[in-house]
């Protein structure tokens, strides 16, 4: 057998190991309670807002006040590595990586005479975090 060929084989291997069933099933999975918590003021909202095949996306970025902040906007494309939370027909999708940030949390929508928002809240991996609540930094253990 050429090079080529044994390269070929074990890098069929390889990807038949990867993807393997425990693999197959976290992708795109499905978010239970215990992970992610909706308000009612937020389904009510994203019921308003998304159009058909619209859903809230949730992730987490470096930036803000504190060390990381939370970014919601309207998505379209679930990606292999998004777990999605689906609650009353509304759809919120969270990647892997934003989810061990807010693992716990509950999402919620506020309205104020200032502002409107979605907003995370009861975070459990969160130590501190600005005043707006738009931004926290990790809770160390």
């Amino acid at each position: 057998m050429t090079f080529t060929v044994l390269m070929a084989r074990n890098a069929q291997k390889c990807f038949k190991f990867m993807m393997g069933p425990q693999t197959i099933r976290r992708m795109s999975s499905k978010l239970g309670e215990d992970d992610l918590k909706v308000t009612d003021d937020c389904v009510k909202r994203l019921e308003v807002i998304c159009d058909k095949d619209e859903f809230l996306r949730l992730c987490v970025e470096s930036g803000g006040c504190s060390g990381y902040q939370y970014k919601f906007e309207l998505d379209t494309t679930i990606a292999k590595d998004d777990f999605v939370l689906e609650k009353q027909g509304i759809k919120i999708v969270v990647d892997t990586t934003s989810l061990n940030y807010i693992r716990g949390s509950t999402i919620d929508y506020e309205q104020q005479l200032i502002r409107a928002a979605f907003r995370l809240i009861r975070n459990p991996k969160a130590e501190d975090g600005c005043s707006c609540g738009a931004s926290f930094s990790i809770k160390i253990d």
